[in-house]
């Protein structure tokens, strides 16, 4: 494994308003060192935008606060070619972390093209800009690191997840997207020697997180005394993994690329690795949404005396979900001595209180 030091480097962090993209790029200013950050988003509508602006709105209050720390926003689409190799040309990144997609299994259902438009046509623009990198004796990227998902696994039986698994049997678009790019990711760097490390990210929630996610949504409707749809009749379980957690992974990733090696055919062996990145300890639903209703309360943004059981329905699985999700994480903790470990209770604990204050309950 190769060393990198982010200190002195440029890093582009794409889907920078997203929320693991802005957490990222928070814990990266916070590190207190020389470095030029280029955060690209499409700012989209898929969920509420003044969560996004308030995600910019907090990396600016940082920056004001550390001078060494160059932060430019670019308000644009991967999928724009012209665009991508313009910010490659004019900023030559060292770390590229791939984070814009357009998430969620249900939406793919409906609105296929943004994931052929985001997650395809958009990653396939950042290799080749990764690629053309090198050119003309350039010393180009040094790492690629790309959002992949649980999502790959599918319906696999066996748990808990290993990178070993086969994982040719996606269940919904957005999960064949996401073992696209690992593919793609693969024959990139065999082709062009561009290291390159995709995560696996399992069930990623916390303070402003996405609406979308069932913590949030199922929030939303309790306090408008909404029915909340518990799906597989509260039998599924999930890896909840808090955000801190994930973004503490990426960047031990970030700072340790795949070795550029030379193989017996005189070729590159692609400097390549996949990592899951999970909190191993899946939570079943019915007890989540039991810690949840718990939390809202502490925080006061339900009533100690909430009917929690009126406002909740039993129904069968949906379309393109798991049954479980489960990752092992034994690869994480060998390369980079790290196991993500908050407690489900401890996120929504923060989550909670987040809450509070940004919809001043």
């Amino acid at each position: 494994m190769q060393n990198i030091e982010l200190k002195n480097k440029t890093i582009l962090v794409t889907g920078a308003a997203g929320f693991i993209g802005a957490n990222l790029v928070t814990k990266l200013i916070e590190k207190k060192e020389t470095m030029t950050i280029i955060g690209l988003d499409n700012m989209n509508d898929y969920y509420d935008v003044s969560i996004k602006e308030f995600r910019l709105s907090e990396i600016d209050k940082l920056v004001a606060e550390n001078s060494q720390v160059t932060w430019k926003f670019i308000k644009g689409d991967l999928a724009d070619s012209a665009l991508i190799q313009q910010i490659f040309a004019e900023f030559k990144p060292q770390i590229v972390v791939n984070l814009a997609a357009q998430a969620g299994v249900r939406y793919s259902i409906s609105n296929p093209d943004a994931y052929i438009q985001s997650n395809l046509i958009g990653f396939y623009n950042i290799l080749e800009a990764c690629r053309h990198s090198y050119d003309d004796g350039e010393s180009g990227v040094e790492h690629l690191v790309y959002a992949s998902s649980s999502s790959v696994y599918g319906t696999n039986k066996k748990v808990p997840y290993s990178t070993d698994d086969k994982v040719d049997n996606p269940v919904s678009l957005y999960a064949a997207t996401k073992k696209s790019n690992e593919l793609l990711a693969h024959s990139y760097s065999k082709l062009y020697n561009i290291p390159s490390t995709g995560l696996r990210f399992f069930t990623v929630y916390g303070p402003a997180g996405r609406p979308d996610m069932a913590y949030f949504g199922f929030t939303n409707k309790l306090i408008k005394g909404e029915t909340i749809e518990i799906f597989n009749f509260g039998n599924c379980k999930r890896d909840f993994t808090y955000v801190d957690d994930i973004v503490e992974g990426v960047m031990r990733v970030m700072q340790g690329a795949p070795q550029r090696e030379v193989g017996e055919d005189g070729l590159p062996l692609p400097p390549y690795a996949v990592y899951n990145i999970g909190n191993s300890s899946p939570e079943n639903l019915l007890d989540f949404v039991d810690i949840l209703q718990q939390e809202l309360i502490r925080a006061e943004v339900l009533p100690a005396d909430y009917d929690f059981d009126a406002h909740k329905k039993l129904v069968p699985m949906q379309q393109g979900d798991v049954p479980v999700t489960y990752a092992d994480t034994s690869a994480l903790e060998r390369d980079f001595g790290f196991k993500p470990a908050t407690s489900l209770r401890d996120g929504l604990r923060k989550f909670a209180q987040w809450y509070k204050e940004f919809y001043n309950v």
